[in-house]
């Protein structure tokens, strides 16, 4: 990522899983709150939701690309929600790979996206923009326009989906930066689902997200700015081969953001991989792993303060109880933090992402 990007606050993160959930369910009464209701179809009827003009009777809009649903492709089935809703619409994608480039604008709050949980991996959204590519004008679209799928909708969720940029890359490699999702919605759940890439696959921009049992892969960073986002029981999973790191964050000096991962594995499949559990993209840098596991892969030192030593005394970088061959803190930096019982607690529950407000799971 070019200097310039990182300093317009454009934040992307690489590897890992998530979950996150969205408002009431259609017909709720519970207001702008997320619950369990939003990531299942009325009745749990699975694969019986196939049918054309089944929106018309239920508020779920039926994707299917082989034409038996309301809408051939992901995009399509968004058109259909009528802009400035106030009720959850569900949008149920039937297995498939969906090739397309997905914008859900924040004119059409409260959507779910609703894919079969057995068959995660067979049901796919995809692109292959990078960063060096142009737009019809010319212009590079940048990290931050290579998103395959991007989320500004308010209170969105997605379950049994995977996310995909196609793009591969070396690590490092000038305008190679591929996001496969990009998030910038006020509040969001994501459960169970895949977000695969090379560089750069999830730019989680802004908001308070969460990421539960969710399975992310990587070959150089995530990167996180001016978010509360926490990862719980998440798989974060690196393809390098060599060097890379888990997160990036950035924030203000008087920005409370951060990231949270809860009881996640941090796992990868390059033998001879060093990964930085994280990197110091800005001053205040804050990432905090709680009960998680690393296998082998994981660096000595742990952390980086990106080659700036000032950032050493603002950062806060941390590990607090965590297992795995990669958890041996010998060879940590001398800055990283360690967290007595009662400082690690804002970091555990739900409070870090002010989930009182938002969340009822």
């Amino acid at each position: 990522m070019n200097r310039k990007e990182m300093f317009r606050g454009k934040c992307v993160l690489a590897l890992i899983l998530v979950l996150f959930i969205s408002s009431c369910s259609l017909g709720s009464s519970q207001g702008n709150i997320i619950t369990w209701d939003d990531v299942i179809l009325p009745g749990n009827r699975g694969g019986g939701l196939s049918f054309r003009g089944y929106f018309n009777r239920s508020g779920v809009i039926v994707v299917d690309q082989n034409g038996t649903g309301d809408s051939l492709t992901v995009q399509g089935a968004i058109d259909m929600v009528p802009n400035y809703n106030t009720e959850r619409v569900k949008i149920y994608i039937l297995p498939g790979v969906y090739r397309e480039k997905v914008y859900v604008p924040k004119h059409k709050p409260y959507i779910s996206f609703i894919g079969d949980e057995q068959r995660v991996s067979e049901t796919v959204i995809t692109w292959h923009n990078k960063a060096s590519d142009t737009d019809e004008r010319g212009n590079e679209l940048g990290t931050y326009r290579s998103a395959s799928i991007t989320i500004d909708s308010d209170y969105f969720c997605a379950t049994g989906i995977t996310f995909e940029n196609t793009v591969g890359t070396h690590p490092g490699a000038p305008g190679m930066q591929a996001v496969a999702l990009r998030v910038s919605s006020s509040n969001a759940f994501f459960y169970r689902v895949r977000i695969l890439g090379s560089q750069d696959t999830l730019l989680d921009e802004k908001g308070s997200h969460y990421y539960y049992q969710c399975f992310i892969q990587e070959l150089t960073h995530l990167y996180l700015n001016w978010v509360f986002l926490k990862n719980q029981d998440c798989e974060l999973h690196s393809i390098a081969k060599g060097s890379g790191a888990i997160a990036a964050h950035h924030r203000d000096k008087d920005d409370e953001t951060g990231f949270s991962f809860v009881r996640c594995r941090v796992t990868g499949s390059g033998k001879s991989a060093k990964i930085l559990l994280g990197r110091a993209w800005g001053d205040y840098s804050r990432i905090v792993y709680s009960f998680c596991h690393f296998n082998k892969i994981i660096a000595p030192t742990g952390w980086s303060d990106w080659s700036i030593p000032s950032r050493r005394k603002t950062a806060v970088f941390g590990e607090y109880r965590c297992t795995g061959k990669g958890a041996h803190t010998r060879g940590r930096v001398s800055w990283r933090k360690t967290f007595t019982d009662d400082e690690i607690k804002p970091f555990l529950g739900m409070e870090f992402i002010d989930g009182d407000q938002w969340l009822r799971l």
